[in-house]
């Protein structure tokens, strides 16, 4: 008979560490679009942000907390009361919430960042845990760079963290300097060593500065680690996080070696994977495991003649069980209000009140006359549009462009700035060029243009176009997203969303500064 299984829980940190990577910034709906996704999926942990960052910050995790029943929701709070204080009393509508506390433990960081003697650390983890639990039934301790701490001092700090009331412990490759035999061997002795590890579920969050992430996570779980910390396609900070998909999928396709299971409902998998990418305007490469276009596409007529015959000749997992091909067809031009309604909260989207309904299908309209089927992603792009991510200093009224064989292209463009209409005209190498250019000749921005990047959000010549257009300025980056079936209107749209947001100034603190 075999043994049951440990359930290996699934910890999504999409919409905080997530959102750290440059220009990644979501708006509070669209947290909340992807949080529904993430329920939709089963995951057990949504850690929705860091509510001390930004009232911002703070309002989303309230959101996504109101939102969401199924869940445990989460939000990140360093080693201070203040910020403890902030991250209970945003998560207090929620169903089930975790306070999530950390410091860091790595002897450099202590020296350097910190400026405190170990035995001060160990102090403030513990006063930090305890005041924690006294507002929250669940929290969850983090030693900061556990990757390149001393295993000694791991051990006394995390026993200290668990007698002080912490119920998951997660020990982070911050930097992502680990290796997975290392790694794992780490998880294992910190298990063996503690004398009331059995009091707490360990956890692992690793990075993938070394593209080891998913590798060392997994190790850590052969290793006894109870709970991984991911990310929707890896996103994150620098290289990204371990990738939710990678891991899930690895358990169940491996399940001959790994002694868990998680509740994961796998069809959830590529829309969810969509949906950030759109969010986020951060494409997922073509080979990327389990969500690239190339997952389970075969060029080789070898591969291809095995497939026909036996399907797992040359394939270990089923394309239909990570939701490829779940991007029907839903809606079309002669579609009603009802229906439209419908189909926006089958997808977790909340359409407000009847005049925001109202606005919403009006572009659905004009959309479906240009384009003649529409896919779930278009309606997320559609939405993402109409969302004002920023106070709009300036919007598209019209745009005519000139390009043809042996003509330097030229755009005009009609502007709102301030409330008031503007023309303003550019030539340019092409008509993205010209069209960028005309904006700048009234914006006169002073940014820079880091990255220019266009994705087809279905497929078919009549698929819209989603830009996405990188600004950088005096030390900020920014990412503006376009989507139209009319490429060049969405470059506009997309430039103009990143000066609405450069234009915005809002500041966000960062989970990883220094202080306790």
């Amino acid at each position: 008979m075999m043994a049951a299984k440990d359930k290996l829980f699934i910890f999504d940190t999409t919409l905080r560490d997530g959102e750290q990577s440059p220009g990644a910034s979501m708006t509070t709906e669209e947290k909340v679009r992807i949080a529904k996704a993430l329920e939709r999926m089963r995951v057990d942990i949504i850690e929705a942000g860091f509510a001390i960052a930004s009232q911002g910050d703070f309002e989303s995790v309230r959101a996504v907390a109101e939102a969401v029943k199924d869940s445990r929701i989460c939000s990140l709070a360093r080693a201070r009361a203040e910020d403890i204080d902030r991250a209970a009393e945003a998560l207090k509508p929620a169903n089930a919430s975790r306070i999530h506390t950390f410091i860091a433990t790595s002897p450099i960081h202590m020296k350097y960042k910190l400026r405190l003697e170990p035995d001060a650390v160990v102090e403030n983890a513990v006063r930090a845990v305890k005041y924690a639990r006294n507002l929250a039934e669940d929290v969850e301790f983090s030693c900061e760079d556990a990757g390149r701490s001393e295993i000694d001092f791991l051990c006394r700090i995390i026993e200290a963290a668990i007698d002080a009331g912490a119920s998951t412990i997660n020990i982070p490759d911050t930097v992502g300097y680990a290796i997975p035999g290392q790694f794992g061997d780490t998880i294992g002795q910190l298990l063996a060593r503690i004398p009331n590890a059995d009091k707490a579920v360990f956890s692992v969050h690793c990075h993938n500065d070394l593209g080891l992430a998913v590798a060392n996570s997994l190790s850590a779980v052969l290793q006894g680690a109870r709970q991984v910390e991911c990310t929707i396609n890896g996103l994150g900070e620098r290289a990204g996080n371990a990738s939710l998909e990678e891991l899930v999928m690895a358990v169940k396709t491996r399940a001959d070696l790994f002694p868990v299971e998680t509740n994961i409902w796998t069809p959830g998998i590529v829309p969810a994977s969509r949906l950030v990418s759109g969010v986020t305007g951060f494409p997922v490469q073509p080979n990327k495991a389990i969500v690239g276009a190339n997952a389970f596409a075969h060029e080789s007529g070898i591969h291809q003649d095995g497939v026909l015959k036996h399907r797992e000749t040359y394939e270990i997992m089923r394309a239909e069980d990570v939701g490829w091909n779940a991007n029907k067809m839903v809606l079309g031009k002669h579609s009603g209000r009802a229906a439209f309604r419908a189909r926006l909260e089958e997808l977790g989207i909340n359409a407000g009140s009847d005049n925001s309904l109202n606005q919403l299908f009006v572009r659905f309209k004009a959309l479906a006359d240009k384009k003649h089927e529409i896919f779930d992603e278009d309606l997320h792009a559609l939405v993402s549009d109409a969302q004002p991510q920023a106070e709009e200093v300036y919007g598209l009224v019209s745009l005519e462009v000139t390009s043809k064989t042996g003509v330097v292209p030229e755009a005009q463009l009609t502007l709102l700035h301030l409330g008031a209409e503007k023309t303003v005209s550019a030539t340019g190498s092409g008509p993205v060029d010209a069209t960028f250019r005309a904006i700048e000749a009234l914006a006169n921005s002073g940014s820079t243009l880091e990255l220019y990047s266009v994705n087809a959000i279905t497929s078919g010549t009549d698929s819209q176009g989603e830009v996405t257009v990188r600004l950088s300025k005096a030390g900020r980056i920014i990412n503006g997203h376009g989507a139209d079936t009319d490429i060049v209107i969405a470059s506009a749209k997309a430039y103009l969303n990143a000066l609405n947001l450069l234009n915005s100034g809002i500041e966000r603190a960062h989970p990883q500064t220094a202080g306790v």
